[in-house]
């Protein structure tokens, strides 16, 4: 193996009932490299990160750190061999200072056993210092934004010596500028030496970060591509094994309205939102993260009471109190948190798609399996969920089809309005096509469609019209011929003025 290898994984197989997860799988990490593992879900890069920080034991193969064998037997142990893993899902407790984060369990003591709390909070501001962002150490983390709760993550690895760094999907809810900020400090560790593995389905980053990029394709490793060099076009190819003909959304009629809003308000968080988007339209609202869109969203479902306006639907006024009025109604809403909010992860795929339209699928009160398995399955068929059974649990899907679970739940109850928010987020590149042709599809079907998304290059492909959002109001409105990224990113940023 290379001299200069920080990290060598050779011949690792994992097998899960079932399922090959990992089929003699090599990977290796250079010291000071930022080497990026890329794959569609499902492809294993998640089971090769919980094999290598010991959440799952191997198989078979062999690992090797600064050129010596070892057993990553449990997390304790990767820790202690300097790997850290940050997850999308952050381990932080809200509810404590950054500095208590940063060493929760191994704060320095006095001789007589008493944390020294002087040597907490000023060892927590060197770390923080070295990642190159002011941010006070004793703040609680409930008050911190998920950009400064990432850097918190990172500054809690530092702290464990990590010299192997893995940042899953990091970008995933970030704004641009707090994407550009997260790269510069990458940048600046990859100079200390530290070797950083860097998961994201967003191949626009790639070249932005990477130096080299390992691709995995259904549990095995496509190959290892240095991405200064590479096309992109090629690394999809090898993530998906096939040319991906991107189709475009087709030109539709639009009817009536279908939902019209008018000066909905809710003070501290959104103010005088009034829009319409029309049956067969696709609207897409986007902005920074902070903006409101989700609370304005929510609003119109009944998961948050605005304090003011109204809403109407197919030109008639109605009152939204609960989630199940606007189920009743014909309003659909698709969480961007699938996992806590839209499904129910320790029941099957089969009883999650029934779950919002238990009358479809009912012989007067008792639920038809026969007719609940008919639903299911003309669904999977329908929109390629990949699953080996109906009577999946749904935990245990990639998040692709997770998110097709969740659609189908919704397509179900014959929703007239449909609100995705963050459609494809987490989700590969092969599954996003997918996803966007679901919902042109559903707007040819004269469905009224509201698109909330923070990756402008899918709003620019699927949206007719845009909302833009800034601090809770409305910055701008614009059509998709008039659309570009840096109109969009100038309203979010800077609000009406640049008009």
């Amino acid at each position: 193996m290379p001299a200069n290898n920080l990290l060598t994984m050779q011949n690792i197989s994992k097998t899960f009932p079932g399922v090959v997860a990992l089929d003699s799988v090599d990977f290796d990490l250079k010291r000071s490299e930022i080497h990026v593992l890329l794959g569609e879900n499902g492809a294993g890069k998640s089971t090769l990160i919980k094999i290598l920080s010991g959440a799952y034991p191997k198989d078979k193969g062999e690992i090797f750190i600064n050129e010596k064998k070892v057993e990553v037997d449990n997390p304790k142990k990767a820790v202690e061999l300097g790997i850290s893993v940050i997850y999308q899902e952050f381990t932080l407790n809200p509810f404590v200072s950054v500095a208590e984060n940063i060493f929760l369990g191994r704060e320095p003591t006095s001789l007589l056993g008493m944390i020294n709390w002087k040597k907490v909070f000023n060892d927590a501001a060197k770390i923080l210092e070295r990642v190159g962002i002011r941010l006070d150490p004793r703040a609680p983390v409930r008050s911190l934004g998920v950009a400064q709760r990432q850097i918190v993550e990172i500054a809690k690895a530092l702290s464990l010596d990590a010299t192997i760094l893995i940042l899953d999907e990091p970008t995933a809810v970030l704004p641009r500028s707090e994407t550009e900020k997260l790269f510069s400090i990458l940048h600046a560790l990859k100079k200390e030496g530290i070797g950083i593995i860097y998961i994201s389905h967003r191949l626009e980053e790639i070249k932005m970060i990477g130096d080299r990029a390992t691709v995995l394709r259904d549990g095995k490793k496509i190959g290892t591509v240095r991405v200064n060099v590479v096309e992109t076009d090629t690394i999809v190819q090898m993530m998906v094994g096939r040319k991906l003909h991107y189709e475009s959304i087709p030109k539709r009629e639009f009817g009536s309205d279908a939902l019209r809003v008018e000066g909905l308000t809710r003070k501290g968080t959104f103010e005088d939102i009034s829009f319409h988007v029309r049956k067969g339209e696709i609207l897409c609202f986007t902005g920074l993260v902070g903006a409101g869109r989700s609370e304005v969203a929510k609003a119109i479902f009944g998961a948050g009471r605005p304090d003011k306006g109204k809403i109407f639907l197919f030109g008639r006024e109605i009152m939204i109190k609960s989630p199940a009025d606007a189920v009743s109604l014909g309003i659909g809403y698709l969480s961007e948190n699938r996992q806590d909010e839209g499904l129910v992860l320790k029941m099957s795929m089969q009883s999650n798609i029934s779950l919002s339209a238990l009358g479809k699928v009912a012989a007067g009160i008792i639920i038809s399996e026969k007719k609940e398995r008919q639903e299911a399955a003309r669904f999977r068929d329908e929109l390629n969920i990949h699953t080996p059974s109906l009577n999946q649990l749904v935990k245990f899907l990639s998040g692709g089809n997770q998110q097709k679970v969740l659609i189908a739940k919704w397509l179900l109850t014959e929703a007239k309005v449909l609100i995705f928010d963050e459609p494809t987020r987490g989700i590969d590149v092969g599954t996003k096509e997918e996803i966007h042709q679901i919902i042109s599809g559903l707007a040819q079907r004269g469905v009224a469609i509201i698109v909330i998304s923070s990756e402008l290059p899918e709003v620019l492909k699927i949206a007719d019209r845009i909302i833009i959002m800034r601090a809770g109001k409305i910055a701008a409105e614009i059509g998709h011929k008039e659309a570009n990224q840096e109109k969009i990113m100038q309203f979010a940023v800077r609000g009406k003025s640049t008009q």
